[in-house]
């Protein structure tokens, strides 16, 4: 029983907090104390970031923030990273507060959309405040689940957007993973959102164990020390280590020699050793990161072929109807194709992959039958620590590095905190477990290491697009746009970081004044001697940097005169030899004119002035026919044949120029080295000592100077690149001013990665006449980007429309990417037609089986490329207004939307 003392504080915060006391009352377990300080904070009216680790409960904050919406008459909307967690989310909700009051809108699915609770993705929320969507009237709180993703290199811009713009009216609860600078941005929210509370909770509900899996036998990372006043590292883990150091050091020795070869002490545990050893110690059921889908499904199968089963005749028998009620939707056709038999197999013994490839249907039973209890292990990829909600009793980390994409790199402590933070399950485990897998080279402290450091820092990745500006000057005009974006987390780090710079500058000076104590000289003024000499050198290197600039301004002047037809020799590079110039390039590109030419060996390409080490001279001319086309093979061949014919005979030479004549010498340097000659310290003893600190003075003089330049140009950073991004938007004529064209309203409504490109496809009218498979297949050109960094075969087209508006897609991109430059800014690339031949045949009714092999997708990659794919054909249908094209688009959705693309979990 409560104490009187008890009763009266619970009595006294019930009518203080009288909502946060109602919504106590419908959990069955007490709430920590960071979350009742957090729910405090939200009811008092404060916005509020909650900062803590994973699986500790930061999302009941802000499950009481759509409580109190409910109990108060507003809205609110829960935002989430991902279509996943926003459809798990939307379930949690309608279960609590039933389907009339919780809609969802994340691009694939609308449902009630005008309920007093909405989950959404992010970039819906982004989009709904830039159309002023009457849906935000009366919302009172945005929660902004996984609001660390801010530092998102492709989408993190977006959360900004929305914190920036949402009205002042609105509590925003933002809840993070533990970040190390929750302050600084629970700083700039106070900023830019007034007052906002931060709360930090570092301790975990459930205490982590580390171990180290060794051969079957399991150790534990840290040990008590000596003095029991801490823990260090497992001092057999280390003993380990050294053993292992000695024998591959033995074995390179013998490598190559008459010897006996030592025998290799191999102490990695198989799959099957891991799952059996978790087993054994319960410590199951377990999620083990393998970093590689391959290497997910060839878990799975490791473990199948074993003959491994962790479930009973009764739990098999439970999961084969699930799965396959899941799974009715799906035709008969495909299952084979997706393995679907082998699939629900391993589900049936309690074993499953987890990883992006898998069909979404697939996944989703993995991770309902895994929160359920049926399915003990999990081979995952990383994206599943990102994703949705799926705590374990235990994490297994095969390896410490991965593949990103360019190299094998090692995990960072933030990503160990991230994987690990998936073991203990609240309300069920006392303990959750992280198990580190023996590798050849393995150190114990780095482990430690990782396992030590909790934390990482969250830095923004904001920049101003295409489409924000257009947004953004239409609603507030330029001016006040710049100071909106002045207000961005990213100018809050760069005007943070300037403090930091302007304390070095001023330990610099202090340096300064010790370095003229040893310049000091009893002949005469030093630093004046030494000045002439940095003088002198300086003239001498800016001589050379001159005479540089003189041979590449004569490059430049030469390219500039070159007209179509004019036969040239191109000197160095890839496609040295013969050309004939199609085109000179645009004069106004700030590198220099870039001249298309074909080569005899049926190049054809832009050239740069770095293939140029002279200036171009044409030793000949001839005519290029008006009907020439790069695009065209036969018409390239015609044109090298004639090219070959034309040059046959003609003297080739490089106009060389005259360098016996010696270069003047600039008469500044014989004056300074009079000067230096007649000065007192000249003759000084101890003149190169002085020399070598007067060297140092004016080198950190130097660059103390540089460093204030760099905080002058931190100085509105994000404001002068929207400045840029405007321009490049002036010169298109999407902006006028402060004034939105009719065009860049179009631009309004496109909100892809490629969104200029968009806008200028459809400017330029590249897809009309088009019918819709062809459409679907060209667009998909603009969403979908090769998995595998190798150079990859040309692009297959499905028709001769296809093929030609992809070239003139490609172009137009070409001359965007210039314009870019010549702005300094770079948002574009090159669009990636791989997927075309793959589209066009789902829009004419391939099976599923010929579509992925014709890619050699798996179905998963096949279904997200595809729902990319609809986005931006949905938002080409909407912006380009109503006619053919808008018709065409039309028809494409409906022909994307069939079989597996079609389905989704969430039904209205």
């Amino acid at each position: 029983m409560s104490s009187p003392a008890e009763k009266y504080a619970q009595a006294r915060a019930s009518r203080q907090h009288p909502h946060l006391a109602e919504f106590r009352g419908l959990y069955d377990f007490g709430l920590d104390g960071f979350q009742v300080d957090a729910c405090k904070v939200v009811e008092d009216g404060h916005g509020v970031l909650v900062a803590a680790p994973t699986g500790s409960g930061k999302t009941l904050v802000g499950e009481f923030a759509v409580h109190l919406a409910l109990q108060t008459g507003r809205k609110c909307f829960y935002t989430t990273p991902i279509k996943a967690l926003s459809n798990q989310k939307f379930s949690d909700l309608v279960e609590r507060y039933g389907a009339e009051n919780v809609g969802l809108l994340t691009g694939d699915n609308t449902i009630n959309g005008e309920a007093p609770i909405v989950v959404m993705t992010t970039e819906v929320l982004r989009n709904m405040l830039y159309a002023g969507s009457r849906t935000l009237d009366t919302l009172g709180y945005v929660v902004m689940d996984e609001v660390h993703y801010l530092a998102d290199r492709t989408r993190g811009a977006v959360w900004e957007e929305v914190i920036i713009h949402l009205a002042e009216s609105v509590s925003v609860v933002a809840l993070s993973a533990t970040v190390s600078n929750a302050e600084e941005f629970g700083d700039w929210l106070t900023a830019v959102r007034g007052d906002t509370v931060t709360i930090v909770e570092e301790r975990r509900p459930i205490p982590l164990h580390q171990h180290v899996l060794v051969g079957r036998k399991m150790f534990p990372l840290f040990e008590p020390s000596p003095d029991d006043r801490g823990v260090e590292v497992n001092k057999a883990l280390e003993r380990l280590a050294r053993e292992d150091w000695q024998l591959s050091r033995m074995m390179k020795g013998h490598k190559g020699k008459g010897g006996r070869r030592p025998r290799s002490n191999n102490r990695t545990p198989s799959r099957v050793d891991v799952v059996e050893r978790l087993d054994a110690e319960g410590l199951l059921p377990a999620i083990t990161f393998v970093f590689s889908r391959a290497g997910c499904a060839a878990a799975v199968q490791q473990c199948l072929d074993a003959r491994l089963s962790l479930t009973t005749p009764e739990e098999q028998a439970e999961i084969t109807a699930f799965v396959d009620a899941a799974c009715s939707h799906l035709p008969e056709a495909d299952l084979h194709v997706l393995g679907y038999y082998e699939f629900r197999d391993g589900l049936a013994r309690g074993i499953a992959a987890h990883h992006a490839g898998m069909l979404p249907t697939f996944k989703e039973c993995v991770e309902d039958l895994f929160s359920a209890g049926f399915v003990k292990v999990i081979f995952a990829t990383e994206t599943l620590a990102l994703g949705i909600n799926m705590p374990a009793r235990s994490v297994v980390i095969e390896k410490l590095s991965k593949w990103n994409g360019e190299t094998h790199a090692n995990i960072t402590p933030g990503e160990y905190t991230q994987l690990t933070g998936r073991a203990g399950r609240r309300g069920i485990d006392v303990e959750g477990h992280g198990v580190v897998l023996w590798q050849p080279g393995l150190d114990p402290k780095q482990v430690a290491g990782l396992a030590s450091t909790r934390t990482y820092p969250l830095n923004s990745s904001f920049h101003p697009s295409y489409n924000m500006a257009v947004n953004l000057v239409g609603q507030v005009g330029r001016g006040v746009a710049r100071e909106l974006l002045e207000q961005s987390f990213a100018q809050f780090q760069a005007d943070r970081a300037v403090v930091g710079m302007a304390r070095q500058i001023r330990k610099a000076d202090d340096a300064l004044d010790g370095y003229r104590e040893n310049i000091a000289c009893d002949r005469g003024d030093f630093m004046e001697y030494a000045s002439l000499r940095r003088e002198l050198s300086d003239i001498e290197a800016s001589g050379s940097k001159a005479r540089r600039q003189a041979e590449r301004d004569e490059i430049m002047t030469s390219l500039t005169k070159l007209r179509p037809g004019d036969v040239i020799h191109v000197p160095v590079g890839k496609f040295a030899g013969i050309a004939v110039v199609l085109d000179p390039g645009r004069m106004t590109d700030s590198d220099g004119p870039r001249p298309m030419v074909l080569t005899a060996s049926l190049h054809a390409r832009r050239l740069a002035m770095i293939d140029f080490t002279a200036p171009v001279v044409p030793v000949t001319t001839m005519r290029i026919p008006k009907s020439f086309s790069a695009r065209n093979p036969q018409a390239r061949r015609d044109l090298a044949s004639a090219l070959r014919s034309r040059a046959d005979g003609v003297a080739w030479h490089q106009e060389k120029r005259n360098r016996s004549q010696p270069s003047r010498e600039d008469p500044r340097i014989a004056a300074i080295r009079d000067k230096l000659r007649d000065h007192p310290c000249h003759q000084c003893p101890d003149r190169d000592k002085h020399a070598r600190w007067a060297e140092r003075y004016l080198k950190l003089e130097r660059d103390t100077q540089n460093q204030r330049g760099r905080i002058e140009q931190r100085t509105n950073t994000v404001a002068r690149q929207f400045d840029r991004v405007c321009e490049v938007l002036d010169v298109l004529g999407y902006l006028d001013g402060d004034e939105v064209t009719a065009d860049g309203k179009k631009l309004k409504r496109l909100y892809s990665d490629l969104d200029l490109l968009v806008s200028e496809c459809l400017r330029q009218r590249v897809w009309d006449g088009l019918d819709a498979a062809e459409l679907a297949a060209v667009v998909s050109g603009l969403t979908y980007q090769s998995r595998l960094s190798d150079e990859l075969p040309a692009p297959r087209f499905p028709t001769q429309r296809v093929r030609e508006a992809a070239a003139t897609m490609s172009g137009l991109c070409t001359d965007l990417q210039q314009l870019e430059r010549e702005h300094r800014v770079k948002f574009l690339h090159q669009p990636d037609f791989g997927f075309s031949q793959a589209v066009w045949q789902w829009c004419n009714d391939a099976s599923l089986d010929d579509v992925l092999g014709e890619m050699e997708l798996a179905a998963g990659d096949f279904v997200r490329a595809m729902k990319q794919l609809i986005d931006v054909v949905a938002q080409i249908a909407d912006a380009s207004g109503a006619g053919p094209l808008r018709d065409t688009a039309r028809e494409a959705l409906d022909l994307l939307r069939h079989g597996v693309v079609s389905y989704t979990s969430i039904t209205s």
